[in-house]
């Protein structure tokens, strides 16, 4: 029987007609592509902690979390610049020892005509009404009043005398990134304070005294074999990135290691001056993260920084892994002002060491200019920029997951032969020859969906033979060239003020 069958014996005997289907040579490769979001939920949160949990929409995802929690914040900021993402998130308790982030604002100075206070607190807009010759206590009062109106705040109020104290929802240092100002936008927003009336903030403005981090050990192992590829992680601490990076890893039991096959990438975010993120930047080193470098004043904090980036890294990855993600804009970050945001000598300092840029373009909308990992030395401590890009590792997530779904569709449970072996047409069997052939005519459908280039130095250094010692396993050396982006127009302008005249005559001629 030259055809091998799958299910029809070779023994039966009953007439007439039997037929079995095999979608082998039919199926092309799904991939979902699903986003992770990590934070801190609130006690009042109603998800199991440490578990993944499939989220569609924001509203769910505050009932889950808490409203006004970490977790929720991020969601928020996610959910604003993808809608269509499968999506989870992880909750995570705060931390039992640690403490919860507080800040005040004092006000003085009667008010001596009727205003507003535009009060932005991580972010967020609060209006607060002030009547002609309020004093300090009413205004306070009137603050914090206003502040608890709105759960989806990370923090509450409380006043006293003419002092608001404000404290984060939950425990932990990630509270301390909490920014209140006032009048963002200034005169020309029509953000100003009402006349007589003056705030005065603690820390410059951002809560402290917030402490302790999340342990992640068992969050990690409950993540099982699902894939996440986008994982918003909203923490930059060492022993977080550490853990983290050791999942997502290409060791034995990382998610790029030759066994697990799970792929995906972290994305979180940094704030800080530019000589500390400087001195930061060179002591990570991992292909699968990208950290943020965000202006110490960027008002919006970083769990909105990191769930919008994800989101539209996530978004536009899905779409096509290999086009750059710069320009792509963040709906609902606020950029730190225009006098205190990175110049391009220092946008171009932080990816010589291994962080990611954004920049504010016109409308005051945050975008993202480079996308580098934090991957820049090799084994030996040399540069290297092997996986300097997101890019980089979206590709070749996807190249492998179409290889893999060609390879285990199309030969499930077939024999394996010499190349030059001569059997029936029909029969399941393979050579080093044929898986080529496959994998040459799969190298050409990605070419032509713009993920790789070259394919004649493709076929040329492509290898595929069998194992010397282990005549069932087949062995293949694949060389990918991945295709490249537009990341850099340089132009050399040689400009004249007259072109020689005999040139023109030749010209003319």
């Amino acid at each position: 029987m030259p055809i091998s069958f799958d299910n029809i014996p070779s023994n039966w005997k009953m007439p007439l007609y039997w037929v079995e289907t095999d979608p082998s040579m039919a199926g092309l490769p799904i991939v979902k592509n699903p986003a992770l979001l990590v934070g801190v939920m609130t006690p009042d949160g109603t998800m199991t902690p440490d578990v993944p949990t499939p989220v569609g929409s924001i509203a769910m995802l505050q009932d889950m979390a808490g409203i006004g929690s970490h977790l929720a914040g991020l969601g928020r900021a996610f959910f604003a610049n993808n809608f269509a993402q499968e999506t989870w998130a992880l909750g995570v308790s705060e931390p039992s020892t640690g403490s919860a982030a507080n800040g005040t604002i004092t006000v003085s100075g009667t008010a001596t005509d009727a205003g507003t206070i535009f009060l932005y607190i991580a972010g967020h807009m609060v209006e607060i009404g002030v009547s002609d010759g309020d004093d300090p206590n009413t205004i306070a009062g009137a603050i914090a009043s206003w502040i608890n109106e709105d759960p989806t705040l990370p923090v509450t109020a409380a006043a006293v005398a003419a002092v608001v104290t404000v404290t984060c929802n939950w425990k932990g240092d990630t509270g301390n990134d909490i920014n209140i100002i006032d009048s963002y936008y200034g005169g020309l927003g029509g953000e100003v304070l009402p006349p007589g009336v003056t705030l005065t903030y603690s820390n410059n403005g951002f809560l402290d005294h917030g402490a302790g981090v999340p342990i992640f050990t068992n969050a990690i192992a409950n993540l099982g074999e699902q894939e996440f590829d986008y994982v918003a992680l909203p923490f930059s601490d060492s022993n977080t990135l550490i853990i983290w990076e050791q999942e997502y890893g290409f060791g034995d039991n990382g998610r790029w290691g030759w066994m697990r096959q799970l792929y995906g990438q972290l994305i979180s975010a940094r704030r800080d001056t530019f000589p500390n993120l400087i001195l930061w930047g060179p002591t990570r080193n991992s292909p699968v993260t990208s950290v943020w470098a965000i202006e110490p004043t960027a008002p919006s904090p970083i769990w909105e920084w990191v769930g919008a980036i994800n989101a539209k890294a996530a978004r536009a990855l899905s779409n096509d892994p290999a086009r750059p993600l710069q320009t792509l804009q963040l709906a609902d970050i606020l950029p730190a002002k225009l006098h205190e945001r990175w110049n391009l000598d220092e946008q171009n300092t932080f990816a010589l060491n291994g962080l990611a840029t954004q920049k504010t373009g016109p409308g005051n909308i945050v975008q993202i200019a480079r996308d580098t990992t934090t991957y820049q030395f090799n084994l030996y401590g040399q540069s290297d920029d092997a996986y300097e890009l997101m890019t980089t590792l979206a590709t070749l997530a996807t190249l492998f997951r179409n290889q893999r779904h060609a390879i285990t569709s199309k030969y499930p449970r077939h024999k394996l032969a010499d190349d030059g072996t001569r059997f029936g047409v029909g029969q399941k069997i393979v050579t080093p020859k044929i898986i080529a052939a496959e994998l040459v005519a799969e190298y050409a459908i990605d070419e032509f969906n713009g993920l790789v280039e070259n394919a004649p130095a493709f076929k040329a250094n492509l290898i595929v033979e069998r194992d010397p010692n282990d005549p069932n396993r087949v062995n293949v050396l694949y060389p990918p060239d991945l295709v490249n982006q537009l990341r850099i127009f340089a132009v050399l302008a040689q400009f004249r003020l007259q072109y020689d005249r005999g040139v023109d005559t030749q010209i003319a001629a």
